[in-house]
């Protein structure tokens, strides 16, 4: 088979071999996947333990340990897997989650998916077949890179949350802004701080600069989108801006400068603190602030630092930048209209 039909043999597959499709769509997912079991396990396990609700405790129990699970099916989904390969791939995400966490997950999935796609009705034994490939070639990808990816993303969270511990005014600009970037980047912050076990005080930076991005941009463009566009962004995603960013990058200077300050402001001052499930989620469906609670267990600095970084000064802030770019004609009227029908 040469290369042409080599092509055709994967586009007839619908294996796409893309940096949208490994590293956005399916990491995208992965997110979605997590939010499903480990994010809302740990949602319930907060109510369950602050409003002795045991029912509460055991669907945690439940929803944390179907994570694998959650995160095979997304991503295998994402990947626009056949229903023989996405079921299969939900075994494939429990190997990968156990050997090398959420990353391990992605990486056995994937390849299991797309050699899972690839073998998928080519045979008459494909009730065997794809099962089998998809299976064996990704618990296979989990036991060669889970190991690795873990003891990796391990060493690379300790170093950040480290840092933060050391240096929490500088390191909690810098985790604050890139955390926060990420969130309305086209990827999953939430994926990239469970991955790293970002907790402790770069959590809370964590948590500030995701607060940022989506209170900032809800207000931001609130002249522009109406209540609609202010719960859409601040209890949703920023992410909806990203297609007014590549128009005009200039308006995602107001959020960036503000989780810039709001970083510091977190550890130093506050020194909040947040779990991992919930410092890359900001203010979606209020995750962040209850990952806060969750970690730190109440107190008037806790609720007076989520009240402040959490909302008020992101709020605060972006206008301000806003406007001073609104003065300078960097901004312009419409530049943030978001599209909600």
């Amino acid at each position: 088979m040469g290369k042409q039909g080599v092509t055709d043999f994967l586009k007839k597959k619908n294996v796409t071999i893309t940096v949208q499709t490994y590293l956005i769509d399916a990491l995208g997912a992965m997110a979605f996947g997590l939010f499903a079991s480990l994010l809302i396990g740990t949602i319930f396990g907060t109510l369950g333990q602050q409003f002795k609700i045991e029912i509460f405790n055991v669907i945690a129990d439940y929803a944390k340990g179907a994570t694998g699970a959650a995160l095979g099916a997304a991503i295998a989904y994402a990947l626009h897997a056949p229903a023989l390969v996405l079921f299969s791939a939900v075994t494939v995400g429990i190997a990968g989650n156990a050997l090398g966490g959420p990353v391990g997950a992605l990486a056995s999935t994937v390849i299991a998916t797309e050699l899972g796609k690839i073998v998928s009705k080519e045979t008459r034994l494909d009730i065997l077949v794809t099962p089998g490939v998809t299976i064996i070639s990704g618990v296979l990808m989990a036991q060669f890179v889970g190991p690795g990816v873990a003891g990796f993303m391990g060493w690379f969270g300790t170093l950040v949350k480290t840092a933060t511990e050391l240096q929490p005014f500088f390191m909690g600009i810098l985790v604050s802004a890139l955390i926060g970037i990420s969130l309305t980047l086209p990827i999953s912050s939430a994926a990239i701080c469970i991955a790293l076990s970002l907790d402790g005080l770069a959590g809370g930076a964590a948590t500030a600069g995701c607060c940022a991005q989506m209170i900032g941009f809800a207000v931001l463009s609130y002249r522009e989108n109406g209540v609609g566009g202010l719960f859409a962004q601040g209890l949703g995603t920023s992410m909806l801006q990203m297609g007014n960013i590549v128009k005009n990058p200039k308006i995602w200077i107001p959020p960036i400068l503000a989780s810039m300050i709001t970083g510091p402001v977190a550890t130093v001052l506050f020194q909040l603190k947040n779990i991992p499930a919930g410092s890359g989620m900001g203010t979606c469906g209020l995750v962040g602030p209850i990952g806060v609670f969750t970690a730190m267990g109440g107190g008037n600095t806790m609720w007076y630092g989520i009240l402040l970084v959490c909302f008020l000064l992101p709020a605060a802030l972006t206008l301000i930048f806003g406007e001073i770019l609104r003065k300078i004609s960097w901004i312009h009227e419409g530049d943030l209209t978001l599209d909600l029908k």
